[in-house]
């Protein structure tokens, strides 16, 4: 095992508690598991985040930031298919961004990459004259959508289904 500095270790050190997120949830992620996967020392990841709560802080910024970036590959009503689309294929760090692991309050980067997805949202709405509260209902949909697929209460419906859901919601509205 390696105890230097090599290339970029926090985005090592990333990568690998993304893995690790992704295959055993938030419970599943430690700064010595994710120094194992990235063969750097145990003491590597204290120089790039104070403790796990920091890491899983960063993993749930990561993952804003890829909603976003997911999102703002569509326009209008194929944003909420995206949405569902990013946390069907992600299940894992959306249950970590949404599910109250890591308080944003904690945690500036986290707060800031949260807000900038939501206002991403509010933007597609800005036509309407309460674009906040259509951009509020719109998550609120495809949010419990995407939570109830995920937590087995819609097992029965393929995806296909669920973002037709999506579809037919948006329409109705």
């Amino acid at each position: 095992m390696s105890t230097y500095h090599h290339g970029n270790l926090r985005s090592a050190l990333l990568r690998a508690a993304g893995k690790m997120l992704e295959k055993d949830g938030p419970a599943g992620v430690s700064l010595r598991g994710a120094a194992r996967r990235a063969e750097v020392s145990h003491n590597a990841p204290y120089r790039h985040f104070a403790d796990r709560d920091a890491l899983l802080a960063e993993l749930a910024a990561e993952g804003f930031e890829m909603l976003g970036e997911a999102m703002r590959e569509h326009s209008g009503r194929e944003m909420g298919e995206a949405y569902v689309s990013f946390a069907l294929a992600h299940p894992q760090r959306f249950r970590l961004m949404f599910g109250g692991t890591v308080p944003l309050a904690k945690h500036e980067h986290l707060r800031a990459a949260a807000a900038a997805t939501y206002q991403a949202l509010v933007k597609a709405f800005g036509d309407l004259p309460k674009a906040e509260l259509a951009a509020a209902a719109a998550w609120s949909l495809v949010h419990g959508l995407a939570h109830l697929k995920l937590d087995g209460h819609l097992a029965a419906q393929s995806i296909a289904d669920v973002i037709g859901a999506v579809r037919f919601a948006q329409r109705a509205t």
